[in-house]
């Protein structure tokens, strides 16, 4: 990584590939990721609730992992993929896990929905017919204030169905 100083401020360069576009910046080195793809990005699906890493709202997938994304720099990922719910919709057509949470009910505020989706995405590729036992664990993470949990979990299911042999 280069490192540039403007205005008495150092600056990296980062690299990075999100929701399957290259992306090249020169960043203070403190920009959290979840700001970076927000104000670089123009990703405004990656919610910024407690940064603290508690609420999950910022969950992104780097490399397939799901990652914190306000506990995360951004120079820390350069190199990496970077998925945002974003990058999850083929056009007008969602993928079936934003299907799926929307048949279901599995959100009211929404604030957090991203988060989820992107979690059980990540779920999902580990455990394509998960039990209660690995949807709480793959979902741990993530913190909703509305819905009861219940219609994520419906939602989670539901999502494992239409992917059945497939993403």
């Amino acid at each position: 990584m280069t490192e540039h100083t403007t205005s008495e401020r150092p600056q990296r360069d980062v690299q990075l590939t999100v929701n399957g576009d290259a992306v090249t910046s020169t960043i203070e080195p403190r920009t959290k990721l979840s700001d970076y793809l927000r104000e670089e990005c123009n990703l405004t699906g990656v919610r910024v609730g407690c940064e603290h890493g508690v609420c999950g709202a910022c969950t992104v997938l780097v490399d397939g992992e799901p990652v914190k994304s306000c506990l995360t720099y951004a120079v820390q990922v350069t190199d990496s993929t970077v998925e945002t719910v974003e990058g999850l919709s083929d056009g007008s057509e969602l993928h079936p896990i934003q299907e799926a949470f929307h048949e279901e009910n599995a959100l009211q505020c929404g604030f957090c929905t991203s988060g989820f989706v992107m979690s059980t995405k990540a779920l999902l590729a580990e455990h394509p017919d998960p039990d209660d036992e690995e949807i709480e664990a793959g979902l741990c993470g993530n913190i909703c204030r509305c819905t009861g949990y219940s219609p994520i979990y419906d939602a989670v299911y539901r999502a494992a169905d239409a992917m059945e042999g497939g993403d």
